[in-house]
């Protein structure tokens, strides 16, 4: 994986680029940030260019024996862990085994290879865990360390990427920090955190921290234009929704004029303005049987449509994206969509998404959201 493959952080990429060639590679570094800004790529490409074997000013050489298995996550010296739950096998030994990494390796390959960006939850979808949490258990850690104690077999580095490592078992992380603290020498730990906080204190105290911002609208505009072949115009409208996710970007690209989600955003509108809280429940229900991943997808199909829907109550129609039956409900919902609740509407859709991402009860968040969205929904100008 390359640097130029990344959307924007030039600025962490530069940093990354200058520590290999100034020599100073810190041997345990936390890449921390929000969901979609590519902090597991930058930890690949930075792997990938300091094991590259003719590397360049700015990034990899793309072509040597080592950027090529890095390309294919096979390098026999890069190494990963990740949120695993139980499968359903009736041999204890083969079901402790399947609670670790390796057991899932092929699909974590594919899937990083397929979207580099994913979220959590749609690793646990590929999986099969749906609306269950992934752990990073204690037989994991020993896994780490038996691993990390033997030499390395190409490059000079080993390195051992740590996804999400707020899901370990605090046992796990207990028995790390000895590794982490002081590892074999050549050895690289690359953990990468979307909740800084929920981590030991005695494990950040062992890292440096790398912070990674939110992109850019024009950087997520500019690569949906070269990369996706979108239109400029809708380019910047998903760009501005996305809210520097470039994962929330890539899902709202496959939106249609036909979304399966049009009528539930219809029918939770219609409850609100009724104040129909029996409808809301139902509504509630319905949303709740959903797949997290379907759950996420449904809220940012919602609030894009609500961002069109503003766009037409202030005379911007020229530049909504409604068509159909949307295009239709969207005159007439637009009154309900103004200037004294857009904000409020914004913040509980983009909280709501954000306790779903972090594994909320889909009940709890989803009625929390219907019964504020029926009380913003009234506020008319």
């Amino acid at each position: 994986m390359l640097f130029k493959d990344i959307v924007g952080q030039s600025e962490v990429k530069n940093k990354l680029i200058r520590s290999v060639r100034d020599n100073r590679i810190a041997h345990a570094q936390l890449f921390t940030g929000p969901e979609g800004t590519g902090k597991l790529m930058l930890a690949i490409a930075y792997a990938q260019y300091i094991s590259c074997q003719n590397r360049g000013e700015n990034d990899s050489c793309g072509v040597c024996s080592s950027c090529h298995k890095f390309e294919k996550l096979i390098h026999p010296d890069l190494h990963f862990v990740f949120p695993v739950n139980e499968t359903k096998k009736k041999d204890e030994d083969e079901k402790s085994a399947s609670r670790q990494s390796d057991a899932f390796i092929r699909q974590w390959r594919e899937a990083i290879l397929f979207n580099p960006y994913i979220s959590e939850s749609q690793w646990y979808e590929t999986i099969g865990l749906e609306n269950k949490l992934g752990i990073i258990n204690t037989a994991e850690s020993s896994e780490v360390i038996k691993k990390l104690s033997l030499k390395s077999f190409e490059a000079d580095y080993k390195t051992m990427i740590i996804w999400l490592p707020e899901r370990m078992h605090i046992n796990a992380s207990n028995r790390l920090l000895k590794l982490i603290e002081e590892p074999p020498p050549k050895t690289l730990f690359l953990l990468i955190t979307e909740n800084m906080g929920a981590l030991l204190s005695t494990i950040l105290s062992r890292t440096q921290i790398v912070k990674i911002l939110p992109l850019k609208r024009e950087e997520i505009a500019t690569a949906l234009v070269e990369r996706y072949r979108l239109s400029p115009g809708k380019a910047q409208d998903i760009s501005r929704v996305a809210n520097g996710n470039f994962q929330t970007a890539l899902t709202l690209t496959t939106i249609t004029e036909e979304n399966p989600y049009f009528e539930m955003f219809r029918q939770l509108m219609r409850h609100c303005y009724s104040k129909n809280v029996l409808g809301l429940l139902d509504w509630v229900d319905e949303a709740s049987s959903l797949s997290r991943e379907k759950q996420k997808e449904m809220m940012l199909y919602s609030i894009k449509t609500i961002r069109e829907c503003f766009m037409l109550n202030i005379g911007l129609g020229d530049i909504a994206y409604l068509s159909g039956e949307e295009a239709d409900f969207g005159k007439k919902f637009s009154p309900f969509v103004n200037n004294s609740n857009i904000k409020a509407i914004y913040a509980h859709y983009n909280s709501a998404i954000e306790h779903l991402g972090r594994n909320g009860n889909p009940q709890v968040v989803f009625t929390d959201f219907s019964l504020n969205m029926a009380l913003l929904i009234n506020r008319k100008t």
